[in-house]
């Protein structure tokens, strides 16, 4: 756009000029003020040339840094410029090209005047409304308005602007963008200005801890607010940019990509103190490394580590909310969906060590372990996987027993007390609101270490608890289908280990015994793989317990083969087996099913079971918390039975229910919430 007044009027309309522009004035020209904040060196000028060269749009380049520097420079926080005599008096240096003077002009205007100015430009050049773009640094961000989305204290040219938008029929729509960037990266390059900004490394000279502020005051009025990742720009700026658009409700233009190297018209007249890199490139290169993305491997003064830590939480939150981070998924779920249930996108997890003040609750994808926790180093960890129905926990005091008997087996120390972890499972059930419906993974981790080893003696703060609750059905895409059933196959190379080699009865986190079999699984298209001891028994699946039924009642077995029907419901003829404990997890569910069949005086047994016997099974079916019992109706591609669920099955399904329902001493009561 052309060069508007060097120091005349110039101001913003007010979020209520448009809410009071009449009904009858619903064709009004449309004009979009971007609002975008950064911190610095996060590619922001690269930006704002991006949208100058688009045509219809009015750049200006930080309009509040003036006032900003008032306020702070002269030395106030050991912040100054090299300009800055000049730059408030609006009056260049004697070495300045005079042919520049206008540009230190200009800096006099207040960031409302510059906004008349611009819309008035864009009013005068056509009718079509258009945009402006202002660059601002999240450290002015104290001297705007939110709420009148301009200059704080300023009211000359912000009426002078609702007398435009009205005589003009204006309607100005305001977008806030952030513009984020790692800091590691913000602070590696700081001393590269060092000459302009004396490292001073206090964070309000910095500014990534503003950017969260600026968020919360534009939410709380109400605005929109897109957040973009400076290094995704750079990555892929066509993506980006178009991302951006779409945002914003605005059309995206491929002439945003592309921009004319050297000093732009819209440049302040700090641009030479600042701008040298970006004025050496002409756009964002697509398909290949940016200039502006080239990314030399710099240190992190010490100096600035305090502000490192301080702005990392900002940025870590703030990345979010980006649509790179939103759009992360790189395969499709089973469901076809990345949350089954809505609700678990933004469930709430505990972290934390031992102590009343260690453990935190936090949202999903803020919640992080340290790499320096035993779980990451080594899977040094134990778990329980627990179910939440109709306020209770069931079995809670059973999965809490066995988490510490394997947390002493594997000789954790320090470790939570049963009230911390009992208190804690309540206090996130209570953040969620659960109640019912809902699965728990309980893990317990040997802790945080001093430094990377997988030397115990090095675990100095004490076991690490994380609970992941999640609204989880009993059947669904991450469990299975208790009616109609599941297929099974015999996993190949992996055999469960016995006591010997690693016992079982520990329920630890070394998963990858289990996972190979689950690949494959998925790759045979079956729900799990049976796994196995080292002698070709039958040991477990990669997931469940396993149990069989064989009916040794002949007239039994014609009835649920269809050939005959003498009655139904019967279980008299019917043997329950299942395989030792030897080689596999004791667990609480298959404790359950055993004592249910018990008392429905159905004949069971607990033996060595060989892999054929299964094969020529009448009823299989699994156990676990998360599923419950779940039909086998087929193992190996050998249909089981009658290749549905079975009469056994089914009674110790229902009686399995009914203690969920009835057996209360079997359960633990959750406290109400407030």
């Amino acid at each position: 756009m052309g060069r508007y007044p060097p120091a005349h009027d110039d101001c913003i309309g007010r979020k209520s000029v448009i809410e009071s522009l009449p009904p009858n004035r619903n064709m009004a020209t449309k004009i979009t003020v971007i609002h975008c904040w950064s911190a610095p060196r996060s590619r922001s000028t690269a930006l704002l040339y991006s949208f100058e060269a688009r045509g219809n749009t009015v750049a200006l380049d930080e309009p509040l840094y003036r006032h900003w520097l008032q306020e702070k420079g002269g030395g106030n926080l050991g912040i100054s410029r090299p300009y800055e005599e000049a730059f408030l008096a609006g009056i260049p240096p004697a070495d300045e090209d005079a042919a520049d003077a206008w540009r230190w002009q200009r800096e006099q205007q207040c960031f409302n005047e510059r906004i008349y100015h611009a819309v008035d430009t864009l009013l005068n050049n056509n009718d079509n409304g258009g945009i402006v773009f202002a660059k601002q640094m999240a450290k002015f961000a104290t001297l705007f308005d939110f709420e009148s989305n301009g200059e704080s204290g300023e009211t000359k040219w912000r009426d002078k602007c609702q007398e435009l938008l009205l005589e003009k029929n204006v309607q100005l729509v305001h977008c806030h963008v952030l513009l984020v960037r790692d800091p590691v990266s913000v602070l590696g390059s700081w001393n590269n200005s060092s000459d302009v900004h004396g490292s001073n490394p206090h964070p309000d000279e910095i500014g990534i801890t503003q950017l969260l502020d600026i968020y919360a005051k534009a939410i709380g009025g109400n605005h929109d607010v897109v957040v973009i990742d400076s290094d995704d720009l750079a990555d892929d700026p066509c993506k980006s940019l178009r991302d951006l658009c779409s945002a914003l409700n605005i059309e995206y233009d491929d002439s945003m990509l592309r921009w004319e190297a050297g000093e732009h018209e819209c440049d302040g007249p700090w641009s030479k103190w600042w701008y040298h890199n970006v004025w050496k490139s002409s756009g964002w290169n697509v398909g290949g490394d940016n200039d502006a993305r080239q990314n030399p491997y710099r240190s992190v003064p010490p100096a600035l580590l305090p502000t490192l830590r301080l702005s990392m939480p900002a940025y870590t939150f703030l990345q979010t909310l980006t649509t790179s981070h939103k759009n992360r998924m790189l395969t499709t779920p089973p469901s076809g969906k990345l949350y089954e249930d809505p609700r678990n996108e933004h469930v709430l997890v505990y972290v934390g060590a031992p102590g009343r003040t260690s453990g935190n609750i936090i949202p999903r994808d803020l919640a992080k372990i340290s790499p320096f926790d035993s779980s990451v180093q080594g899977g040094d960890a134990c778990w329980e996987g627990v179910r939440v129905y109709n306020g209770r926990i069931f079995h809670l005091d059973h999965h809490l027993n066995r988490l510490f008997r394997s947390a002493k087996a594997l000789g954790f120390e320090n470790v939570h007390s049963r009230k911390e972890i009992t208190d804690a499972i309540f206090r996130v059930l209570a953040a969620n609101g659960m109640r019912d419906g809902a699965h728990m993974r309980l893990t317990l981790t040997r802790g945080e270490k001093c430094t990377s080893s997988m030397n115990p003696y090095f675990n100095v703060y004490g076991t690490t608890l994380i609970i992941l609750p999640e609204w989880k059905p009993t059947e669904g895409s991450t469990t299975y289908d208790n009616e109609k059933g599941i297929s099974l196959i015999t996993a190949g190379a992996c055999r469960r280990s016995p006591p010997s080699t690693l016992d079982n009865k520990i329920h630890h986190n070394n998963m990858i015994q289990n996972i190979l079999p689950k690949i494959q699984a998925n790759l045979a298209g079956a729900a799990d793989s049976i796994m196995l001891d080292t002698e070709g028994f039958v040991s477990e699946t990669n997931a469940t317990n396993l149990f069989m039924v064989r009916y040794d009642n002949s007239q039994y077995c014609y009835e649920h083969n269809g050939l005959e029907s003498t009655g139904e419901g019967d279980c008299s003829g019917a043997v329950l087996l299942t395989p030792t404990a030897d080689h596999c997890l004791p667990g609480i569910t298959r404790e359950t099913v055993l004592i249910l069949a018990k008392e429905l005086e159905i004949k069971h047994e607990v033996r060595r079971v060989s892999l054929s016997e299964f094969y020529s099974a009448d009823e299989v079916f699994t156990t676990g918390t998360m599923g419950e019992l779940t039909p086998v109706t087929k193992i190996d591609g050998r249909v089981i039975g009658s290749g549905k669920k079975g009469v056994v099955t089914e009674q110790l399904q229902q009686a399995y229910k009914r203690s969920i329902e009835t057996r209360l001493d079997w359960s633990t009561e959750i406290p109400p919430f407030c």
